[in-house]
């Protein structure tokens, strides 16, 4: 049937003959003329009318452009999509009809695809749509989703969304593909299973308004109503007290396999070449292994999916069952072209600690509330701040470790002891069914999934939860910021009851309360230049928040942390901060040590040498053909094709040289002055035969860059923006500085002629980013301080080593440091704090 009347112009003959054929073509198929599906823009077949209405919405609103099969008017459906979908049709029934039968599903499982089951190729397939004719950087679906990742970005009523898509209508050409409301919007991404559930819920957290209570008016387990009480205590009838917003877990799973790329990586763990023993991947772990050995129909397909539960605190509904799940379901495979049967399995959850006691029916509150150590939990109760704390954390260190011999850092006693075993799923699912519940208040629901008994880690804990409450305390102790200062009168008191830090104890006077300084508090002085430090501190791009709009130079504090901003504060920030205020070790004074040669005259030996390193450093900025070479070198030296030619290289040196064949560093400068232009004869030699397998990329490798170089301030590799330090002193984001893992040689001092070869780290600031020219491509290299990272020349770098030793090092403990118990703690120079 011809339907290209539907792109035509309203006011044409074309039109008004199209939407009569249409007309007659629903009343013959549907034999109605009073319940017809309206299928104008408005409507979107989602209202039922009569002919004359729907004649007059069809003209008046104009015909929804994207509805190309009638299906809600009689056409049968037809498939538009590629024939690697594999549909068999087996006696009328297709393959998903027949899944659907076998295993019992009805018509929510499949999500929003309803009848149809290639909804959402459909919808993409109006998606690749241009959003108006000529369009060609968005399509229909693409605004669609930036327009709605707007509206949730910006908090925008649906009311005023509705109101920016007729603006956005108007605004574009005519023919646009614009949806014309918020509901007709929202019809799109139900479409794409972006949907979600709106369920009643108990104030109190008992009971979802679903199943057997969807007509219950009060919660039976705790009686509270289910409706929403105004301010004049009135209940408001229909209006819930608690919504619970569902997303269904099933339709997601089939859109990510819907996906080709995604379909791709779910199946990552099983098509990846290396495995190195490493934990690089959940697919290494224990639980995933045991998964695949006791299930092996499930684990011989990789596409099956493993999940973890993360949730945040909150108390589960006691309706809900894990024996809900998500297996078997049909689902197609984009990558593969196929169907395939889905399956789950729930590997772990991941919570903090109180949603972790609420998962496993572990206790995690009072003495016994460790779930490793159990009945041995060594728990003490303090006195003064009505808290018990847990204090035997040290058993988990090495055997060796020094903390374990301090006393007065920690509760006055060395830890001897070991730690415990942890439970195993089985025994802890056979204590729990035996009534030996001192440390379990409940059998875990999760124990209803035949494997969860088996698994070695069935819950895990959130660690940026945990961290950002560290963070707090100790930011909040160290800056005495009220509200999240541990340190108090209380927390003094409860010390003086351990015998610990004694000479901290308050001092009361008549008004006021005196608490001597502890090792821990900061002089004022020394809160702002601990603020001052995290003020002027500049991070990469989506590295942190700006963390200078986080301080308050005024009260010395940090506001508004984030859990991210408190990870980044502890792994790397916060001990930059700190050491503004700690003692500077004359690190240079080591140095100027090393260059006295002659111990008669040691004052000459340092100025002459200085005074040649001077001058070599002045050359070095200087001669920018050597410069040139370096970066040229770290180019070949870091280009896989050019091995070869490096080992070949050094075997040319050892047989030129026999006298130096031992001299490992002797060697490697030789290699460094001599390799470039090596090979350069090398690989144009290898050209002239036939036959001669020289790749396009080296011969211009070795033919060497261009001499004039450009430079850039700022630079973009692999979705990584790089700035000169130049560039970064005018922004408030920082990408100039660099680190580098390098594998070279390293020397214990200038005499050292036998370096030897590991692992180094290199920092710098960039002050140059270069893109040499060779011709075909171009190579960017960052010039940092003013020499070539990575490029380093040993003959001109000190690098002082240390063995690396297995055992813990031989270190001063804090008890060695203080003397015995009742030391002095007091800290000098620091203001006391008085307490009113």
């Amino acid at each position: 049937m011809d339907k290209s009347w539907m792109h035509s112009d309203r006011r044409s003959k074309a039109y008004e003959f199209g939407v009569e054929a249409f007309l007659n073509f629903a009343v013959e198929n549907l034999l109605t003329t009073t319940h017809i599906r309206c299928p104008c823009v408005k409507c979107v077949n989602l209202k039922l009318f009569g002919v004359g209405i729907i004649r007059d919405h069809v003209y008046f609103n104009g015909i929804d452009q994207s509805y190309k099969n009638w299906t809600f008017h009689g056409e049968p459906w037809e498939a538009t999509t590629n024939a690697s979908r594999n549909v068999e049709e087996d006696d009328g029934h297709s393959r998903y009809s027949f899944v659907s039968e076998e295993i019992d599903m009805d018509d929510n499982d499949f999500g929003d695809f309803g009848s149809d089951p290639y909804e959402f190729a459909n919808v993409i397939g109006d998606g690749d749509q241009p959003v108006y004719p000529g369009c060609r950087k968005y399509t229909k679906l693409s605004a669609l989703v930036k327009l709605y990742n707007l509206k949730a970005k910006h908090g925008m009523s649906d009311v005023c969304f509705t109101e920016l898509l007729i603006l956005q209508g108007d605004l574009l050409p005519e023919g646009n593909t614009i949806p014309t409301s918020m509901y007709e919007a929202k019809k799109t991404l139900c479409a794409l299973g972006l949907s979600c559930e709106k369920m009643h819920a108990c104030p109190n957290d008992c009971i979802l308004y679903r199943k057997e209570y969807d007509d219950s008016t009060n919660c039976p387990t705790c009686g509270i109503s289910r409706w929403k009480e105004g301010k004049d205590s009135i209940l408001k009838e229909g209006v819930p007290a608690k919504v619970v917003w569902y997303f269904p877990p099933i339709p997601r799973f089939k859109r990510m396999f819907q996906s080709h790329e995604t379909a791709k990586s779910l199946t990552w763990h099983a098509a990846r070449k290396s495995i190195d023993g490493q934990m690089s991947h959940p697919a290494d772990s224990p639980s995933w292994k045991l998964l695949d050995d006791k299930w092996p129909e499930f684990g011989n397909e990789p596409r099956n999916l493993r999940l973890a539960l993360s949730s945040d605190g909150f108390n589960p509904h006691s309706s809900l069952s894990s024996r809900y799940s998500c297996w078997p379901r049909s689902v197609y495979d984009a990558h593969n072209g196929e169907y395939f049967t889905l399956r789950a399995a729930l590997m772990w959850t991941i919570n903090d600690f109180p949603a972790y006691g609420n998962l496993s029916g572990c206790v995690v509150k009072g003495y016994k509330a460790c779930p490793i150590c159990g009945d041995d939990t060594p728990s003490h109760r303090l006195k003064n701040g009505h808290k018990i704390c847990y204090i035997g954390h040290r058993k988990w260190l090495p055997i060796n470790h020094p903390y374990r011999r301090q006393r007065a850092a920690f509760n006055g006693k060395p830890e001897y002891g070991i730690p415990p075993e942890p439970l195993t799923g089985e025994e802890v699912l056979h204590m729990v069914e035996n009534g030996d519940r001192v440390c379990w208040k409940k059998k875990s629901i999760f124990f209803d999934l035949e494997y969860w008994k088996y698994l070695p880690v069935r819950h895990a804990l959130d660690v940026m939860h945990i961290e950002k409450n560290v963070c707090d305390s100790i930011i909040g102790t160290l800056l005495e910021i009220p509200g999240k200062n541990k340190d108090g009168i209380a927390a003094r008191l409860d010390l003086l009851n351990m015998g610990v830090k004694t000479d901290l104890q308050p001092e009361y006077g008549e008004r006021r309360t005196r608490l001597p300084p502890g090792p821990w508090n900061l002089s004022r002085a020394e809160k702002r230049e601990v603020c001052n430090s995290f003020y002027g501190m500049k991070v990469p791009e989506g590295y942190s928040s700006n963390i200078k709009n986080l301080v308050s130079l005024q009260d010395s504090r940090l506001l508004g942390l984030k859990s991210h901003d408190c990870h980044t504060l502890m792994q790397q920030l916060l001990p930059v901060a700190i050491r503004s205020v700690l003692e500077k070790p004359a690190r240079y004074m080591k140095v100027l040590k090393g260059y006295v040669q002659n111990r008669t005259r040691p004052e000459g030996c340092i100025a002459e040498r200085y005074i040649a390193e001077e001058a070599v450093e002045f050359c070095t900025q200087h001669l920018s053909d050597d410069l040139l070479n370096q970066a040229h070198l770290y180019v070949l030296e870091n280009t896989e094709e050019v091995l070869p030619y490096i080992e070949q290289h050094m075997i040319h040196i050892r047989t030129a040289y026999p006298k130096f064949r031992k001299r490992t560093k002797w060697l490697q400068d030789k290699h460094n002055s001599t390799f470039i232009q090596w090979l350069r004869f090398k690989v144009q030699s290898e050209l002239e035969e036939d036959n001669h397998g020289v790749s396009e990329n080296l011969r211009w490798l070795a033919a060497g860059p261009n001499m004039a170089v450009p430079l850039y301030r700022s630079y973009l590799i692999k979705g990584i923006k790089f700035n000169i330090k130049a560039q970064d002193d005018v922004r408030i984001t920082q990408n100039s500085g660099v680190y580098l893992l390098a594998h070279t040689m390293q020397v214990a001092s200038a005499k050292d002629k036998n370096p030897i070869l590991s692992n180094m780290g290199f920092y710098g600031v960039i002050q140059e980013i270069w893109d040499l020219d060779y011709q075909k491509f171009t190579i960017p290299v960052f010039r940092e301080y003013n020499d070539v990272i990575g490029d380093e020349v040993l003959g001109d770098v000190i690098i002082e080593c240390e063995p690396f030793t297995r055992g813990m090092p031989n270190v001063d403990t804090f008890d060695e440091l203080v003397g015995e118990l009742g030391g002095q703690n007091i800290r000098g120079g620091c203001e006391d704090i008085w307490i009113e």
